[in-house]
């Protein structure tokens, strides 16, 4: 299956505020968050991209890819459907797939649309919260039950890129999807990420980016993903210059939500930061002017 569209990517690496919203495995009767150290052991706590992806997929409004489970016991395996094809179902179509078949390779499709994990730009500082089952257990006079649970509120940076040539396209299957099709998928992707939740423990986290930077590339690097970095509440604008080459510059733009930041007015001056739904708004025109130009 030839393809005449230009090799394109649409790299965008965000800043939210969240708290508590990915956790692992308990230690005792502790919940613990995901964390991984840096430096001299600083901690920060993450939420998985596959957590995000998670979210990405149950907030697409599309319809799920269907799975199958084969096998039993422990080698129970459940992956997706024969029938599942990027035609119909945008998620296998984003993500990916992995098909197992008996006596062969199987079939695989590798993702098109590749998070990072969302870390923490605040440090951990081990603050716990208390927590019991005190208004169950007065209604029979019983003893409470008593666990704990890691807590944290931060900023958090993601970065998602998604390959423009690649979606829509399944040479394992012999498909294509329109070029207006694929326009749909990815800007609906792009109204999906501008209003992210994540519901974890009876809250309901809010992921919208209240930052975002990024554009439509001849290149397919996470651009901004290691120089986006907040200290004093102030967006670190000399890091994102520094990789600002100029073919990166004349095509990046940058979305703002103000009065969260100590240095608005440096964002706005350096950065011709726009408000929010400006920002997206051109990533979709330049999402359309790409499949639809071709």
């Amino acid at each position: 299956m030839s393809n005449n569209l230009k090799p394109k990517g649409v790299s965008l690496s965000i800043i939210f505020e969240a708290e508590s919203a990915n956790y692992g495995e308990s230690v005792g009767n502790v919940a613990s968050l995901k964390k991984m150290s840096r430096g001299k052991g600083d901690q920060y706590t993450y939420i998985s991209r596959q957590a995000l992806r998670y979210n990405i997929g149950e907030q697409l409004g599309e319809e799920y890819a269907p799975v199958k489970a084969e096998g039993s016991g422990d080698k129970k395996v459940i992956q997706f459907s024969e029938e599942a094809t990027i035609d119909k179902y945008p998620e296998i179509d984003f993500f990916g797939y992995l098909k197992t078949e008996k006596g062969s390779g199987g079939k695989k499709r590798s993702a098109k649309v590749r998070l990072s994990n969302a870390i923490s730009l605040e440090t951990f500082k081990g603050d716990l919260d208390f927590l019991t089952n005190k208004g169950l257990a007065d209604r029979l006079n019983e003893d409470m039950n008593i666990a704990q649970a890691e807590i944290h509120k931060s900023y958090y940076r993601y970065t998602i890129v998604a390959d423009l040539e690649q979606i829509g396209i399944d040479e394992v299957y012999n498909l294509e999807v329109p070029n207006e099709e694929k326009t749909r998928r990815v800007n609906k992707l792009l109204d999906t990420i501008a209003f992210l939740y994540r519901d974890i423990r009876g809250r309901r986290e809010d992921l919208k980016p209240i930052f975002a930077i990024g554009g439509v590339y001849d290149i397919k690097n996470p651009v901004f993903q290691n120089v986006l970095d907040v200290n004093d509440n102030r967006i670190l604008v000399n890091q994102i210059e520094g990789v600002m080459f100029e073919n990166i510059k004349q095509n990046t733009y940058c979305g703002l939500v103000e009065g969260k930041f100590e240095n608005d007015n440096e964002i706005i001056t350096k950065l011709s930061a726009k408000s929010m739904p400006e920002f997206f708004n051109v990533l979709k025109e330049k999402v359309a002017e790409y499949y639809e130009g071709n």
